[in-house]
C-alpha cells in the first residue's frame, strides 16, 4: 500500500509540473490536463504498451486519471494566489523519479527481462513522461541535457539489482535503490552535479 501511494504521489507531482509548462505556454484547461496526463502517465503506459501488459496500469485503476485531473485543475487555482515553490516540487519531482524508476524496473523483472531492459524499462518509466512533455513544450528534453536525471534513475536500478544478485532482501535492495536515485538527483539540483557536455572542437 506504500508503493501505490507513493505511485499516485508521483503521478501527482509529475501532474503539477505537466501543468505548469502548460501554463508557460498559456494552454487552455483541456491543454492543461493533457500536458500533465502525458507527464504523469506517458512513461508506464510506453512501457506498459512495449512489454504488452494489457490493460495499460491507468485504463485498470482509473484512479490515476482522477489524480492527474485534481493535480491539473488544482495547480490551475492554486497559481493564481499563491506561487508554487520551486525547490519543494523539484524534491518532490525527485521522489516521483525514484518511485516510477524503480517500480517500472520491478514490473519488468517480474516479467523475466534481461537485466539491461530492465534498466532500461524503469528509466523510461521515470523520465519518458518528462520528455513528452518537453517535446510538447518545443524545449530540449531534460534526459539529453546535462542535468542528472535519467542518468539517476540508470544508477539507482543498476545498484538495486546488484544487491539482489548479492543475496540483499529484495525489499532492502529496493529501497537503497530509491534512495540512490533520489540522492543523486538531489545532488545534482542542489549541488551542481552534471554530466560533461560534448562540445565539438570545430
Amino acid at each position: 500500500m506504500l508503493l501505490y501511494f507513493l505511485d499516485l504521489f508521483g503521478v501527482a507531482v509529475f501532474s503539477i509540473s505537466g501543468a505548469l509548462a502548460a501554463g508557460r505556454l498559456e494552454l487552455d484547461l483541456l491543454g492543461v490536463v493533457v500536458l500533465a496526463s502525458l507527464t504523469a502517465i506517458g512513461g508506464g503506459t510506453l512501457r506498459d504498451v512495449l512489454m504488452n501488459r494489457h490493460p495499460v496500469f491507468w485504463m485498470a485503476n482509473p484512479t490515476y486519471l482522477m489524480v492527474i485531473c485534481a493535480a491539473a485543475l488544482g495547480t490551475v487555482l492554486y497559481v493564481q494566489f499563491l506561487p508554487i515553490p520551486a525547490q519543494a516540487l523539484l524534491v518532490a519531482d525527485a521522489l516521483g523519479l525514484a518511485v516510477f524508476a524503480l517500480t517500472g524496473a520491478q514490473l519488468a523483472e517480474a516479467a523475466r527481462l534481461h537485466p539491461l531492459i530492465v534498466v532500461l524499462m524503469g528509466t523510461m518509466t521515470g523520465v519518458a513522461g518528462g520528455v513528452m512533455r518537453d517535446i510538447f513544450s518545443n524545449q530540449v528534453p531534460l534526459l539529453l541535457r546535462q542535468d542528472i536525471y535519467a542518468t539517476a534513475a540508470i544508477v539507482g536500478i543498476a545498484l538495486y539489482l546488484v544487491l539482489k544478485a548479492l543475496g540483499l532482501k529484495p525489499s532492502w535492495a529496493f529501497w537503497t535503490g530509491m534512495a540512490l536515485v533520489m540522492g543523486l538527483r538531489l545532488s545534482a539540483i542542489f549541488l551542481g552535479w552534471h554530466l560533461p557536455v560534448f562540445r565539438h572542437p570545430y
